[in-house]
């Protein structure tokens, strides 16, 4: 099982968790900012796949494909496909194109075929735009959705929903989504780094103010 405190010291290394003030797409202003892209070298991809590798298999979700939604869904599922292989778990890896491909083989799906149980797995969910686009395009192959995997559920409560992103998305799916790392645990790194900086009573506020936790 993945240490949660290591992984978000791996996050903050990778610049990939960072803290300042941010403006989200909602509009909120945030006092850290996630972003997966910002992994770029062998060794990064490869702890971030071993992690969320562990937390799918300790999820107990069963599933025969692993789907990556575009962009930055494709690089964390060969990742990931990787390092379950490494634990003898060897299962094929699909993901989307934004716009259809219009010549040679066309169409918007890329990888190995999609059917059976497909576990989703992206970064962290805001308005989960790309995980719905990409369950969409899994049922119109007659695939079922067996679950989503991200790095970060941010436990924000959605205006529109109610209730937070994780939670509306897994209502909407009828499926598990699971994250590797909380809110609270990003809380629980900055009172161990620096217990009295003005990053982590920021974070307090916001958690308050947006967050079901």
């Amino acid at each position: 099982m993945t240490d949660k405190q290591n992984f978000i010291e791996f996050l903050v290394s990778q610049d990939v968790l960072k803290f300042g003030t941010f403006t989200l797409n909602s509009g909120r202003q945030s006092p850290y900012f996630f972003n997966l892209g910002s992994v770029s070298s062998g060794a990064a991809y490869a702890r971030l796949g071993a992690a969320y590798a562990d937390a799918v298999l300790q999820s107990g979700i069963e599933f025969d494909l692993i789907f990556g939604p575009a962009y930055k869904g494709i690089p964390i599922a060969v990742a990931t496909s990787l390092a379950l292989a490494e634990q003898g778990v060897d299962v094929g890896v699909a993901y989307n194109r934004k716009e259809a491909k219009h010549h040679g083989e066309g169409g918007l799906l890329v990888g190995a075929p999609v059917a059976g149980r497909v576990l989703m797995l992206d970064d962290v969910l805001t308005s989960g735009k790309a995980i719905r686009g990409a369950a969409e395009l899994i049922r119109l192959q007659d695939a079922d959705v067996a679950g989503v995997v991200v790095a970060l559920d941010r436990a924000e409560v959605m205006a529109d929903a109610g209730q937070t992103a994780v939670a509306d998305l897994a209502q909407e799916l009828a499926s598990p989504v699971v994250s590797i790392a909380h809110v609270t645990d990003v809380i629980g790194y900055l009172q161990k780094t620096d217990a009295e900086s003005d990053v982590l009573q920021a974070m307090h506020v916001y958690t308050r103010q947006y967050c079901a936790l």
